[in-house]
C-alpha cells in the first residue's frame, strides 16, 4: 500500500514552505493545496495564462526541499516522450563492441540504456523525498495522451515490457495546469481536487512584486501594480500575468537608481511597454490618451497604497 509522507501535513508547514519561496497565497489556494497533500489527490489548477499555477508547483517543490519533474505539454506529445525511450545508439554501440551479447544472459534493455521521461522519472527511487510532478498545460495535449496520463494517476506505475513494472510507494505531488483552450474530460477532473487562479488583486499583486523585488521603492511597486491593472482591462490579444508585472518591475528597478522612489513617468512606461504587452497590436493600442490613463492609475494606487 501506498504511503503518503504529506498526510500529517499542517496549514502552519504549507504556509512555512510558501513563505520560504515568497509565495503569496490566499485562503482559497492554501486550504485546497493542503487537502490535495494530505488526501494525496493530483491537483488541476486553471487560470488564465500568468496568473501563477506554475509557479505554486515551483513553490512546492522548493519549500518542500524536493526535486520538481516537468513535463511540458503540447500538440503532439507522445507517450514515448512522456514516460521513456529506449537509447537505440548507445544499444547499437554496445552490439557492434560486443558489450553485451545478444545470445547470453545479458541484454540490452536494461536500465542503463533506458531514458526516464518525466512521468517515469517522477516514479523512480532517485529522490529523497517524494517529488513534485508538474503538469504543464494539459490542455494542450490532445485527448488520447490525457487517457494514457489517466492510467498512470489511477495506479503511479508504469508497465515496461523488456523491464518489467516501474512503480512506487510514495506517489509523486502532482500538480496539473490548464489555461483552458479546450476542456478536459470528467474522468481526469474526477481524480483531482480543483483550483481556479483568478488574476491577482492590485493589494495581492503589490505584495508579491515587494517580496520578489525588494530592491523597488513600494511607492513605485504601487504604481506598476496600478498600471498593470489597469491594462488588464483593455480588451488586448494577451493580458499581462504576474510574470510580466515582476518582469517590468526587475526592469524598472534595473533602470533606477538604488532608493529612486519618484512617480512614474509616461516616458518610463512606454519605453517599458515590451516588458508588460507582447502582441504588436497591443503594444499599438497604447496611445496618448491610454498614457496618459496609465500614468494616472500609476498616481491613484500610490496614493491607494498610502506611498503617496
Amino acid at each position: 500500500m501506498s504511503e503518503n509522507p504529506f498526510a500529517d501535513t499542517t496549514e502552519s508547514d504549507l504556509l512555512a514552505a510558501f513563505d520560504a519561496t515568497d509565495y503569496v497565497a490566499g485562503d482559497d489556494i492554501v486550504t485546497t493545496v493542503l487537502l490535495a497533500l494530505r488526501l494525496g489527490r493530483p491537483l488541476l489548477i486553471e487560470g488564465e495564462p500568468g496568473a501563477g499555477k506554475t509557479e505554486l508547483a515551483k513553490a512546492l517543490a522548493e519549500g518542500f526541499d524536493t526535486d520538481l519533474v516537468r513535463l511540458q505539454c503540447y500538440e503532439g506529445l507522445t507517450a514515448e516522450n512522456a514516460l521513456y525511450e529506449w537509447n537505440y545508439t548507445k544499444q547499437l554501440l554496445a552490439v557492434q563492441a560486443d558489450e553485451h551479447g545478444v545470445s547470453g544472459d545479458d541484454s540490452v534493455f536494461t536500465e542503463e540504456y533506458l531514458l526516464e521521461r518525466p512521468l517515469v522519472r517522477a516514479l523512480s527511487d532517485d529522490h529523497d523525498r517524494p517529488p513534485v510532478l508538474l503538469i504543464d498545460e494539459i490542455d494542450r495535449a490532445d485527448e488520447e495522451f490525457e487517457a494514457l496520463l489517466l492510467e498512470v494517476l489511477s495506479d503511479f506505475q508504469v508497465s515496461i515490457p523488456e523491464l518489467g513494472t516501474v512503480s512506487t510507494d510514495r506517489p509523486p505531488v502532482v500538480v496539473i495546469t490548464s489555461n483552458r483552450t479546450r476542456g478536459l474530460s470528467d474522468a481526469l477532473k474526477r481524480r483531482c481536487l480543483y483550483l481556479h487562479v483568478e488574476p491577482p488583486s492590485f493589494e495581492k499583486e503589490r505584495n508579491i512584486v515587494e517580496r520578489k523585488v525588494p530592491e523597488l521603492d513600494g511607492a513605485v511597486a504601487a504604481e506598476l501594480c496600478g498600471v498593470t491593472q489597469r491594462l488588464r482591462e483593455e480588451p488586448f490579444r494577451k493580458h499581462p500575468g504576474v510574470a510580466e508585472t515582476l518582469d517590468w518591475a526587475r526592469a524598472v528597478a534595473e533602470l533606477r537608481a538604488v532608493d529612486d522612489d519618484d512617480s512614474l513617468t509616461p516616458r518610463e512606461i512606454e519605453h517599458t511597454l515590451g516588458c508588460l504587452l507582447k502582441e504588436v497590436e497591443d503594444i499599438e493600442r497604447v496611445d496618448g490618451t491610454l498614457l496618459e490613463a496609465l500614468v494616472e492609475s500609476a498616481r491613484s494606487a500610490r496614493i491607494e497604497a498610502g506611498t503617496g
